[in-house]
């Protein structure tokens, strides 16, 4: 046998290892009856514009009414409450320079929602507002291996009567769902991170932007951003392993009409959908 041939060889079982590592550790199992009730359009932070802010309960009670699944994002006070908000920091929707995660539930309460009198939401307080009428799509917030909101989220959701599912850039954050809450519907977000962001580890970025992490949490759908549909490892993600697909952020009527004919779901903003 030629030297040629051994790497060949080589490289064929290499490849072939690498495809059974993807099938067994990576592939989700999914579960369609459990994701039927999430495959709809969603609301981008509620239905908010013209005086409505995104992730207030004003823009959650107008998604409920007029029938659209709602995405909202979540992550903690410094006090432990679940609050409802997408930034980091307070500086764009509040006009002032604090991290939320620094201030109580008692002092984010304080604070108002761009020039409007909406104050940031608790999770309870959205459960009360939206009071099962539709879906929601809960994005978990967070950076680091810090998975403390985790069970907070789950206990605020214990025992609600509506149909509800998590998703997140960070696997770890999924991946104490998979193993605590197995019967949650989980959805692994996705970007191209290396062009997307400047800060943070490169590498870290390029696992996360790769899905080389996914194994950690073994999602039941992929939420990817339309800007970078190509990328080879969502396209094998949701062609081999049967994961379902939404979009975000689709900002006009055409483009959502266009994602749904390939059965990629949308999350949507700044128009409101015709029916």
């Amino acid at each position: 046998m030629s030297p040629v041939t051994i790497v060949l060889l080589c490289l064929a079982g290499a490849l072939l290892l690498l495809l059974a590592l993807w099938l067994f550790l990576i592939a989700p199992r999914v579960r369609r009856a459990a994701m039927k009730p999430f495959l709809r359009t969603y609301a981008h932070r509620g239905l908010w514009g013209e005086g409505v802010p995104e992730n207030s309960l004003t823009a959650f009670r107008l998604a409920a009414e007029q029938g659209f699944a709602i995405e909202l994002d979540v992550q903690l006070s410094r006090d432990g409450e679940v609050m409802v908000f997408h930034d980091y920091t307070l500086t764009r929707m509040c006009k002032t320079e604090q991290r939320l995660s620094d201030l109580t539930v008692a002092e984010l309460g304080n604070l108002t929602l761009g020039d409007t009198t909406e104050r940031i939401p608790t999770l309870k307080e959205v459960l009360t507002v939206v009071a099962g009428r539709v879906p929601l799509l809960i994005e978990l917030k967070g950076e680091s291996a810090n998975t403390a909101l985790c069970p907070r989220v789950a206990a605020v959701l214990d025992g609600y009567e509506g149909e509800w599912c998590v998703e997140s850039f960070n696997p770890l954050l999924l991946r104490w769902f998979k193993r605590n809450c197995p019967e949650v519907v989980r959805g692994l977000l996705s970007t191209n991170l290396i062009k997307e962001k400047k800060k943070g580890s490169r590498v870290l970025n390029f696992a996360l932007s790769a899905l080389l992490l996914t194994f950690l949490c073994r999602p039941q759908f992929h939420a990817w951003d339309q800007k970078y549909p190509r990328r080879v490892a969502l396209r094998c993600s949701l062609a081999l392993f049967g994961a379902a697909s939404f979009v975000y952020t689709v900002k006009n009527e055409q483009e959502l009409r266009l994602h749904l004919a390939k059965e990629q779901y949308p999350i949507f903003d700044g128009f409101v959908p015709s029916k």
